[in-house]
């Protein structure tokens, strides 16, 4: 029966150890010739077996001068003498080699079975198997072998010694009974690819127990880290035999490379906080770029928390800053239903959810970290989920805004020093930038309330028209805008119609806007015609940047600003338009399509140098007047003559209610903008009822007085205003004397009725009444001041041939 052979190797097989130390046997019989010869004796000594069999071993293999002793222990031998030792022969290309022979001679039948080894092939592995043990032996870094089932065949001193057993006790031991059990199975992974047949592995980091003197093994701060290169051993012909590791202490090194991994994360994280956090001058948008930087780069539970105060615009926060009310702006978390977060109480502590507010109470770390201005490391609290917690109050300025809550869960490192400092660095520059943020809310809330103070407020009355307007400040509300718009009544049912854009943003633009605005008010009571309301507005506005430069003095700063100044006349139904570079108007007549005014558009005010011109237009009833600034109908996306496309496409498919064409606008042209401020005037003519008005031509007579009276009497005792007879008369008379007194041509009464009763009374002097306080023993100057004392309001303006002096009486 066939021995067994192990599995994997096979009868007459090649490329064994046999093949590499070359080994032959053969046989000889009691008469002292060759009796047996091996394929492998054949190879060995180059003769084949037809010529050995039978052959003197002496005379066939061994120089002539060794025959005799040879002859003598060949005899020996065949006696039954076993012999170890050398013995020259001749190889297949002829040369002489040494050969180790051990003759093993059987007493049953006097014969001799002989085995040959080449001495040299001998000697090599000798040298190879020494100089192994040698190097496995005295290496500082440690060796292991594990066989093909993935057990320890074999380890060194410095590898067992690392263990902290002995190499005895790990023979036969698996991967999972030497190290933990998470790094167990990654080299018991890596055995088995390198196993069948893969690439080596090279730096594998497993960790080692603890070093001698540090904490009791399994602490991760504590543990030794080990390199391991992994390559197979194969036999002659590639079978494997094994897989040998080479074990390398690199924990130095791993910590280096941690601390330098940490640095390059601290690094790409400020770098990342420059350029994320403070994109936007709004409070609570900050704070949450925070924590899109620190959450889950740096911590994995954070919270921002800023003073009430602070966020009300309250200049002085508090003067208790540890007992002060803060609210929770922003909360980020990576940890599932972290209580610390969530809203419970910890450590006495009420700690709210975003949106909340909350006291620290005096002792408590937190008040510490505000009162002090410096960060705070609590002891770890009993929060089953959270391992370590940092507090960095957020201080600009040398004042202290608020708190910024950094926690790591169970299973992550603890904050140290290092990580300390790039907490406070990454909390510092987030505090600058809440702290402009604070700054901006303030500027730009007075801002608004100065803009919105100087809009006209509700829907200001004028004479025969109807007036709807909007303002709606730009979408990014990152500074308030110029723009602006009134109505302004005049004498004479009148109502001058003004829209404006100072040029620029924030709060000087603001001013700029308002000082504009309350020039054209002035100028507008003046009477002065729109090209001229223009022509002052423009020297005005050159003077704004700099109230110590003369408006007109080279190198002076001044604001640009665009504006259309428009009076209409509700008596004639037309308005008189002048252009200040701002967009023209438009105009929805009935039973038409929009259409801008052919209005020459002039220099923006404060350019100066060329006059403006004036454009008369007459108004139909129904139709609506448009006045508009740029944010209605430009955009980045959306170019100027598309906007304007779009404005009158909506007039003209608008409703005929004047307020509800107003929201039509805005929805269909704010959406697509929202850039810029956005000012809507829009007014709708109603003609004056007939009968409103009386006119009447006087000649320079005295006789003119009587029939002045007479037909101011009469046609108000046809209206109704029987109440107004009297002093109406007095008025009347009154104004007409002094026409007749100062005058030279014809003159002119004119009653209105509307919302009051106005007078008028045209003569051709161009010298303005004045009133004056007339003395004891003076026969006349008490008529200015009867008319001051007895009118609502009165006044004088000029036209191109003289000037009309008027009253009102309310109704």
């Amino acid at each position: 029966m066939p021995a067994t052979l192990p599995d994997g190797w096979e009868q007459g097989s090649s490329g064994t150890i046999y093949d590499y130390i070359r080994v032959a046997t053969f046989a000889i019989g009691p008469d002292g010739r060759i009796a047996q010869w091996s394929d492998r004796a054949a190879q060995f000594f180059g003769v084949p077996a037809a010529e050995a069999v039978g052959a003197d071993p002496i005379t066939a293999f061994i120089p002539r001068e060794l025959w005799q002793r040879g002859r003598a222990r060949l005899e020996r031998i065949l006696s039954g003498e076993e012999w170890v030792g050398t013995a020259p022969y001749r190889d297949l290309s002829g040369a002489e080699s040494l050969a180790e022979v051990y003759a093993m001679p059987d007493s049953a039948d006097g014969s001799a079975t002989c085995l040959a080894v080449d001495l040299g092939r001998l000697r090599a592995i000798e040298t190879d198997l020494a100089a192994s043990e040698a190097v496995i032996g005295q290496t500082p870094t440690g060796f292991f072998l594990f066989d093909t089932d993935l057990k320890l065949q074999r380890v060194n001193a410095a590898f067992a010694t690392g263990l902290g057993r002995t190499p005895a006790a790990l023979q036969g031991l698996a991967p999972g009974d030497v190290f933990r059990p998470s790094d167990a199975d990654r080299l018991l992974l890596a055995l088995r690819k390198v196993l069948t047949g893969q690439e080596p592995v090279l730096d594998l980091r497993i960790s080692g127990p603890a070093r001698p003197g540090h904490g009791p093994a399994g602490r991760d701060d504590d543990q030794r880290t080990w390199a391991v290169s992994l390559y197979r051993l194969t036999a002659a012909g590639g079978r494997p035999i094994g897989v040998a590791g080479q074990v390398q202490d690199v924990t130095s090194r791993h910590i280096a490379e941690r601390e330098a991994a940490g640095v390059r994360r601290s690094l790409a994280l400020l770098n990342e906080a420059s350029t994320h956090i403070g994109s936007t001058l709004d409070l609570e948008t900050t704070a949450k770029e925070l924590l899109d930087v620190i959450v889950p780069q740096f911590c994995d539970v954070a919270t921002v928390d800023l003073y009430t105060a602070l966020l009300t615009g309250d200049s002085s926060l508090t003067a208790n800053p540890e007992n002060g009310e803060l609210r929770r702006v922003a909360v980020s978390s990576v940890v599932g239903n972290a209580p610390s977060v969530l809203g419970s109480e910890r450590g006495g502590v009420r700690v709210a959810e975003a949106g909340g507010t909350l006291c620290y109470p005096p002792r408590s770390p937190h008040a510490r970290a505000l009162r002090t201005g410096r960060s705070v490391v609590p002891q770890p609290g009993p929060d089953p989920l959270l391992r370590s917690t940092l507090v960095v109050p957020l201080v600009a300025r040398d004042q202290v805004l608020g708190l910024v809550q950094l926690s790591r869960a169970i299973g992550s490192e603890p904050f140290d020093a290092r990580e300390v400092a790039i907490a406070e660095e990454l909390v510092a520059r987030a505090a600058v930038c809440v702290d402009n943020a604070r700054l901006y809310r303030r500027e730009h809330e007075r801002a608004l309330i100065l803009q919105r103070s100087l809009l006209p407020p509700g829907n200001p009355a004028a004479s025969g028209l109807e007036i709807a307007r909007r303002y709606l400040p730009s979408n990014n509300n990152t500074e308030v805008g110029g723009d602006w718009f009134d109505v302004i009544p005049l004498p004479g049912s009148r109502t001058a119609l003004v829209i404006g854009d100072v040029m620029g943003r924030g709060l000087r633009a603001a001013v700029a806007m308002g000082q504009l605005r309350t020039a054209v008010r002035t100028l507008a009571m003046l009477d002065l015609d729109p090209e001229e309301v223009l022509s002052a507005l423009d020297e005005i506005a050159r003077g704004l940047g700099n109230d110590d430069a003369e408006p007109d003095r080279a190198g002076a700063e001044v604001y640009l600003a665009t504006c259309v100044y428009a009076v209409y006349d509700a008596v004639k139904q037309r308005c008189t338009f002048a252009n200040a570079g701002h967009l023209p108007p438009v105009l929805l007549a009935p039973g038409e399509r929009a259409r801008m005014l052919d209005v020459p558009p002039g220099l923006p005010l404060g350019v100066g140098g060329e006059p403006f011109e004036e454009v008369t237009v007459d108004l139909p009833e129904g139709a609506v007047l448009g006045l508009y600034t740029d944010g209605l109908v430009e955009s980045r996306k959306h170019q100027l003559d598309e906007g304007l496309k779009a404005f009158r496409t909506a007039l003209t498919n608008g409703s005929d209610r004047l307020e509800e064409l107003c929201d039509q606008v805005l929805d269909e042209l704010n959406p697509h903008h929202g850039e810029d401020d956005i000012a809507l005037l829009m007014a709708k003519v109603h003609a004056l009822p007939a009968g409103s008005v009386g006119d009447w031509r006087l000649p320079p007579e005295p006789t003119s007085v009587a029939r002045a009276r007479e037909a101011a009497c009469g046609w108000l005792l046809e209206r109704g205003l029987d109440e107004l007879v009297d002093t109406s008369e007095l008025l009347v008379s009154e104004l007409v004397t002094n026409a007749l007194r100062h005058g030279r041509g014809e003159i002119r009464l004119r009653l209105l009725r509307d919302r009051t009763m106005v007078c008028e009374v045209w003569d051709d002097a161009y010298a303005q009444p004045r009133q004056r306080r007339a003395q004891e023993t003076d026969e006349g100057g008490r008529g200015l001041q009867l008319v001051s004392l007895l009118a609502e309001r009165w006044g004088s303006r000029r036209t191109p041939k003289g000037k009309i002096v008027w009253f009102e009486l309310s109704l």
